[in-house]
């Protein structure tokens, strides 16, 4: 398919020059690039990092529970969470964004109970797929690395493909540009820095991310000439579904959370986000990186907090894209929006052009920009970590060095960065969407969520189970997808698979499938009865190369500590205290999303009056505030005491007040090894400085 012709298109309606595009691109990446290169030297220099493999790829396990939940929620927040968000709310009016968020918030909390489970049995991990080999052996290992690899790779087109065309439909760069060069400061600071980087570039871009939700919101909903306000924002959608009423919901109006194509999305949705959150390595990534006591608080705080984000935007930036489309400000006026471009993620910039001109133009590159490049480096560290600790030192070379693990992670960055743009390209050439890859990946993905859960939940899978499950689920989720468009359709086109039925058909089966396949399996082969001894054998890089081309010791460095069994036993008992309160709370959470809100509201077919209308957007600017406060201020309050301590250390540095090698040897003697035996008044800092 030949898209030159939109190309130009885009370029001669673009809100912004192509200079913005590349300066946003190239001067903004790589001015994040550079700004987390030099906070990898100020770790390195100021607080005795060592970049280890462990510490590459794991982040010392030290990370707290703030900066936990804002990776988690950046790692959630795609170029989809923005844009295929604001184009269901589009279609489908106010229970689009609710949908959208409850389908994909789930995921995370649940996802909580299994962050536990893999500290507490595999503590020394580096991906889920490690444990999947100590207790299954090869063969499932290798399905389920397919299966994994595979989702980082339809997450990272879908990151590329989306960014890349809202960066053409506002700027007018070209879209092969944008599609290669958009990576290329995320690869730079992940190759310097590692998991660590990634984690607090997250926060930087949440950070921005939510400041700039917060604008949209108070401008649409309090400041804006033509809206500026729940209640004429009500009046117009009133408006807008008297001219074009919305097929299968209730009195075709917008305002109602009785929306069949919704539901049926609502499906979809919650499917696919099952795989790409148990089956992405860089969730897991995460939750190797936190420290025990946090992992729980720091999922659950995520979870909560991303509820917000594809909520608020949607109902302002969806409603917002109805309720001005009939004015002249509106980018496609007199027009509606193709429904090509709103799969393409388009009704968001050209709602946010419509509410601030040039300045929402600006705001929405940067906020897709930050959910892009955050998201992405997730992704680069996810598949790294998988090539490098699962391909490399599980087949090639068991015994391989911390340098040279290093040396295969920077090279799968690189290597996989390429292969993405490249990927994306073809796509873009095929006319793939990222609305279409949205609501596809389920299909694909989600037959090995549940054997990958119970490999950590349940004891009796049996390794043909795990292995045969993921693999028979796949072929009846492509059987029931292709079958059901072609019975639709009468033959098999991108349009026609992409639509909503066959996607339901081939989501659903690709989930619930392997229910059967499993039960068949383990009566075939019998119950398993693991004992969980093998997954506590699984290695940690071994670093002492490293650590003594530096002249240090070991024990020293952040992620080099080997516990002692005093240790492991405390965390251990911390972690299936936690185990408890995730299951319960995990529960709550989900039902309340899933059950006790929406359905009354679904079934009764309620349509939104217009205090109502007004209270529902009240509760999601209330609560987009506190996700800042949660993602945003706390990271910054719990990590206060390092910050402090590390900017005081660079001003003597700098000053010439005190050199760094007298300040780490006054620190060592009153901290002591990692090993030593310190008073109780020495605890707090000892604990602080191996934690920062």
């Amino acid at each position: 398919m030949d898209h030159a012709p939109a190309d130009q298109e885009h370029i001669a309606n673009a809100t912004l020059g192509q200079g913005a595009g590349y300066g946003v691109v190239l001067g903004l990446g790589g001015a994040f690039a550079i700004g987390m290169i030099a906070t990898t030297f100020i770790l390195k220099r100021y607080n005795r990092e060592l970049q280890t493999s462990e510490m590459f790829n794991t982040a010392g396990r030290t990370v707290k529970s703030g900066l936990v939940a804002a990776a988690v929620v950046s790692s959630w927040t795609w170029a989809a969470t923005l844009l295929q968000s604001t184009g269901v709310c589009y279609r489908y009016g106010v229970s689009g964004p609710f949908w959208y968020a409850s389908g994909a918030t789930v995921q995370i909390i649940l996802f909580a109970t299994l962050a536990i489970e893999l500290k507490r049995r595999a503590p020394n991990a580096h991906t889920y797929l490690e444990v999947i080999k100590a207790r299954y052996g090869t063969v499932a290992h290798l399905v389920f690395m397919v299966f994994g690899v595979i989702t980082n790779i339809l997450v990272s087109l879908m990151l590329i493909v989306g960014g890349s065309a809202t960066l053409n439909a506002l700027t007018g760069m070209h879209t092969i540009a944008a599609i290669y060069l958009l990576p290329l400061g995320v690869i730079a600071y992940t190759m310097v820095g590692g998991l660590k980087a990634t984690i607090l570039t997250d926060w930087a871009h949440t950070f921005i991310l939510l400041l700039i939700i917060i604008i949209f919101a108070l401008t649409a909903y309090a400041s804006h000439d033509l809206l500026g306000s729940p209640s004429a924002v009500y009046d117009l959608l009133v408006e807008a579904a008297t001219r074009h009423p919305v097929d299968g919901n209730k009195e075709g109006s917008y305002l109602t959370m009785q929306s069949r194509e919704g539901a049926i999305f609502f499906v979809i949705n919650i499917v696919g986000n099952f795989g790409t959150v148990f089956l992405d390595n860089g969730y897991y990534n995460k939750a190797i990186a936190a420290s025990p006591v946090h992992a729980l608080p720091g999922y659950i705080i995520g979870g909560i907090c991303w509820f917000a984000i594809p909520w608020l935007t949607a109902t302002t930036m969806g409603l917002a894209g109805l309720a001005l489309e009939n004015n002249p400000r509106f980018p496609t006026y007199p027009d509606r929006m193709l429904d090509s471009d709103v799969s393409a993620g388009l009704v968001l910039p050209y709602a946010a052009v419509a509410l601030l001109g040039k300045g929402g133009a600006m705001a929405t590159l940067l906020i897709v920009f930050m959910a892009v490049t955050s998201a992405f480096s997730s992704q680069l560290i996810a598949v790294s970590t998988i090539c490098t600790y699962d391909l490399y030192r599980a087949y090639f070379k068991p015994e391989a060095s911390g340098k040279r693990l290093i040396y295969m992670s920077h090279c799968v960055v690189v290597g996989y960065g390429l292969f993405i743009s490249t990927f994306s390209v073809g796509l873009w050439y095929a006319g793939i969407s990222m609305g279409y890859l949205y609501v596809m990946m389920g299909v694909i993905i989600s037959s090995a969520v549940l054997p990958a859960t119970l490999a950590l939940l349940w004891s009796g899978q049996n390794k043909w189970a795990a292995a045969g499950a993921p693999v028979l689920g796949l072929a009846t989720s492509l059987t029931a997808w292709l079958v059901t468009s072609k019975k639709q359709c009468g033959e098999l086109t991108v349009q026609c698979t992409g639509s909503n039925i066959p996607m339901l058909a081939g989501n659903v089966a690709a989930l619930l499938s392997p229910v059967v396949f499993i039960a068949i399996l383990t009566a075939i082969f019998g119950v398993d009865k693991y004992d969980w001894k093998s997954m506590l054998e699984i290695r940690r890089g071994d670093d002492h190369d490293l650590a003594q081309e530096a002249g240090v010791d070991l024990e020293d460095v952040n992620g080099g500590h080997e516990e002692t069994q005093a240790e492991f036993e405390a965390e251990q008992s911390k972690l299936l205290k936690a185990g408890k309160i995730s299951r319960w709370t995990t529960v709550i959470l989900a039902l309340a999303f899933l059950v006790l809100w929406p359905m009354p509201m679904y079934g009764s077919g309620y349509i939104f009056s217009k205090p109502f209308f007004t209270g529902w957007v009240t509760i999601g600017i209330i609560w987009i505030f506190g996700s800042f406060i949660g993602v945003g201020l706390f990271p910054v309050w719990e990590s206060r005491v390092t910050l402090t301590r590390t900017c005081k250390y660079i001003w003597k540095d700098l000053t010439g007040k005190s050199h760094i090698k007298t300040i780490h040897a006054q620190e060592a003697a009153v901290v002591g090894t990692p090993g030593d035996q310190t008073p109780p008044e020495k605890a707090g800092l000892k604990e602080e400085v191996r934690s920062s």
